[in-house]
């Protein structure tokens, strides 16, 4: 269920400010207390998906040391599609709390 999610997570962090792969992934990990993280794959081919979307735009970071890194900001259009995703989650969770847990009073 929750890699379905995937882009909905990145649009998450991404509204709250620009960032990178790597440290986006390390918040996932952080908040999940290392119980889910995504691997390098995964995460690219999900920025190249929203980005190709008109979700996020990247750019290159001057860093004045160490591997330039490419960072990613959130559209507008990417907001509206997270404020969706998190409606549509929500719905999803509510019917499924209703028929797993329905007669278990």
């Amino acid at each position: 269920m929750i890699r379905g999610n995937t882009d909905t997570i990145l649009l998450r962090f991404l509204c709250e400010g620009d960032s990178y792969g790597y440290e986006i992934n390390r918040q996932i990990v952080r908040l999940t207390d290392g119980q889910y993280g995504l691997n390098e794959a995964t995460l690219y081919t999900a920025f190249k998906r929203l980005e190709k979307n008109g979700y996020i735009t990247s750019y290159w970071g001057d860093e004045n040391s160490g591997a330039r890194r490419r960072y990613y900001t959130v559209t507008e259009t990417g907001r509206a599609a997270y404020e969706e995703n998190c409606r549509e989650w929500q719905s999803a969770r509510e019917l499924l709390e209703r028929l797993i847990t329905h007669g278990q009073d």
